[in-house]
């Protein structure tokens, strides 16, 4: 199956010198689910947690830019809503077919969620 490039790929590679996007409190992400974080020009992040680890990818499957929070998630695996397409979120490698999507640094601070992009 072919990939259709839903997005400009470039703009979500981590910067040399990523910021820190504060989130919230980890309480707000209970233990094995997913939330979708917005940022600016129509950009997202899905933040996962995993056996009280935590984790941040692209928010869109580049097969056909489903948003990934909206997927199920089971392990450290979350499958596209539309088309099935699996996502390891700790490294942002597809198990279905060879695509990968971007995948950022996360940190807690005082109990506080910090993406880096």
């Amino acid at each position: 199956m072919q990939s259709i490039d839903t997005h400009d790929l470039d703009s979500f590679q981590p910067a040399e010198n990523p910021k820190a996007l504060i989130v919230g409190p980890v309480e707000d992400l209970p233990e094995g689910s997913v939330k979708t974080i917005e940022l600016s020009a129509g950009r997202e992040l899905a933040l996962y947690r995993v056996n009280g680890e935590f984790y941040a990818t692209e928010n869109f499957c580049p097969h056909k830019g489903a948003p990934l929070a909206a997927g199920k998630l089971c392990a450290h695996v979350i499958e596209c809503d539309w088309h099935g397409w699996q996502f390891d979120v700790r490294t942002g490698d597809c198990l279905t077919v060879p695509e990968k999507i971007a995948t950022y640094e996360v940190m807690i601070e005082e109990g506080v969620i910090k993406v880096f992009i």
